[in-house]
């Protein structure tokens, strides 16, 4: 048997496309299938924890989020990415995006924009799942 161990590595994932209503109809079409519906906003569509939105990046064309435990967590991340060679696109602490939203943004080496995020306390269903493959 071979078991999986998932947990909230993935906060969110942001594309930046050249035609929105083309990648709407493209992701409207794989995405339905499987089941997730696609919400559209006025400039962006965005389904489940996928964010897409049009035109020319400041970035790298993948906005890629990884979620944490706490604050402290946020700083190590942002930290361990200089050293790294990573430039800073954004220091550590809290945005407007919602109450306790703290977050940091890191260019990796191909320009492509991760960020570390803590959402504030919060009470989780599950801290993580695993799934259980038979043979």
């Amino acid at each position: 048997m071979m078991r999986l161990h998932r947990g909230r590595l993935i906060d969110h994932v942001q594309l930046v496309v050249a035609d929105l209503e083309r990648s709407r109809a493209f992701y409207e079409a794989v995405l339905g299938v499987i089941g997730v519906p696609i919400v559209a906003g006025d400039d962006f569509f965005y389904a489940d924890e996928l964010f897409v939105t049009a035109g020319e990046p400041r970035t790298g064309r993948c906005h890629l989020a990884f979620q944490t435990r706490d604050p402290a967590l946020v700083d190590a991340f942002h930290a361990a990415g200089l050293a790294a060679g990573g430039r800073d696109n954004g220091a550590p602490g809290l945005r407007d995006y919602h109450a306790d939203y703290y977050a940091a943004f890191l260019l990796d080496p191909d320009g492509n924009n991760i960020e570390a995020v803590f959402h504030g306390p919060a009470a989780y269903s599950a801290a993580s799942i695993t799934i259980d493959f038979p043979g």
